[in-house]
């Protein structure tokens, strides 16, 4: 499953930098697939829609930081457990039950993001 940032996230920032996929970002900022990977040209997120790799594209939350969940791998190929979990000092970083995704799914878009 990819994570998600609970409305309980305080905004202490405490987990973006430990993001491997730069897949977090503040509340309001847009964000591109680009940023933090090593893509190139297009790239098709998981809704099917295809994206150049630097088009700014909407915030997920306006008022808290969030993941995009299509550069998210929970850390996989990267560390034994998501980070922005380990350092949330408010336990916001769960796993979204909305998005089951198995541990090749998550190794196959760490191996997408990072050629």
């Amino acid at each position: 499953m990819a994570i998600y940032i609970t409305d309980d996230c305080i905004n202490c920032g405490a987990c973006e930098p430990e993001c491997p996929n730069n897949a977090i970002y503040e509340g309001g900022i847009q964000w591109a697939m680009k940023d933090g990977t090593t893509l190139k040209g297009q790239y098709t997120l998981e809704d099917g829609t295809v994206v150049d790799v630097n088009e700014k594209l909407t915030p997920v939350s306006m008022d808290y930081y969030f993941i995009v969940p299509d550069k998210c791998t929970e850390c996989k190929g990267f560390h034994d457990e998501p980070q922005c979990a380990a350092v949330c000092p408010v336990d916001c970083c769960l796993p979204d039950p909305d998005r089951p995704e198995s541990e090749d799914i998550l190794l196959g878009r760490k191996a997408r993001l990072h050629l």
